[in-house]
């Protein structure tokens, strides 16, 4: 007599209904909004940080090009994700307590990965980590980094303008860190050391980076390439600026000129960041067969 057998499988996790992803979205506005009142206030009104209002907006194009180029069969763990949200709100807490709101930062993009693993599972959540992690641009820096690296990048800033302004034939002499042109003091204060302005073109430079069709190499070159072409591009800023001080006393026309080189510093580096990958086209060489006509290369 014939038997037979029968094989038991085990249904697959069924993905998160709308209305749930909608109250966990809520969720996490709600726990993490006072930490999001301090970094709006910063990118609203600090002008070293007015980038961070683009980078929720880029990364949300991040995910949605990567889904369009390779759509993944989402493979949901909602309770490994719904696990990890329960921990990061407790770590949340412990941000609030003591003011660390970098660390609550953190604590909202590891959030994003538990969302991304409760709806998606591990294949949405590997599509998803590139644009999670470029969210980090959007956090201000802490105080104790902005302090002490910010310092040094003072005397780099100094000790490089103080000789280029003599190359240009400009009496500047170096006392701390403050360039005395003649009779003119040029102080680098905290706001000149560049350290902002390099997380800011840091964070285009990586998007550019994310977006790019070139060899991981060419993109390796092009991320170590940010520290020293933001230092290239503050020195030049500095150099500019003395050089302004020395020529005019009237202080509408100084501020103006200072501010304005801010902004020149930023097209600088942007020019320095093409010339790069320009170069870089020219000696690599993509030994990667060719796609067919309309496909997209992975990175």
């Amino acid at each position: 007599m014939a038997s037979h057998t029968t094989t038991r499988t085990d249904p697959a996790p069924r993905p998160l209904a709308v209305w749930q992803l909608v109250a966990i979205g809520g969720a996490l506005v709600y726990a993490y909004l006072p930490t999001l009142r301090v970094f709006a206030d910063k990118w609203l009104n600090d002008p070293q940080y007015s980038h961070g209002i683009l980078v929720p907006f880029f990364s949300a194009y991040l995910i949605w090009s990567a889904w369009k180029a390779e759509p993944r069969a989402p493979k949901p763990l909602p309770v490994l994700g719904c696990a990890l949200l329960v921990l990061l709100f407790a770590a949340r807490a412990a941000a609030g307590a003591t003011l660390f709101y970098q660390l609550d930062a953190a604590a909202l993009l590891l959030s994003l990965v538990a969302v991304a693993l409760a709806y998606g599972g591990i294949p949405l959540a590997k599509l998803a980590l590139p644009a999670i992690l470029f969210l980090g641009f959007m956090v201000p820096l802490p105080y104790e980094l902005e302090r002490n690296v910010g310092a040094e990048l003072k005397t780099v800033a100094t000790v490089s303008s103080t000789f280029l302004l003599q190359t240009l034939g400009l009496p500047a002499i170096r006392e701390g860190n403050v360039i005395h042109i003649g009779e003119v003091p040029l102080g680098i204060v905290d706001a000149c050391s560049g350290l902002k302005m390099l997380v800011t073109f840091a964070a285009f430079s990586v998007g550019a980076a994310l977006l790019m069709n070139r060899s991981r190499f060419e993109k390796l070159m092009l991320l170590l390439g940010i520290v020293p072409i933001a230092i290239v591009s503050n020195v030049v800023r500095v150099t500019a600026t003395g050089v302004v001080y020395t020529s005019t006393v009237h202080e509408g026309t100084r501020q103006f000129m200072h501010d304005g080189f801010g902004y020149v510093m930023m097209l600088l580096g942007m020019a320095l960041l093409a010339l790069e990958l320009w170069v870089l086209k020219k000696l690599v060489v993509d030994a990667r067969p060719a796609l067919p006509p309309g496909a997209v290369r992975a990175a």
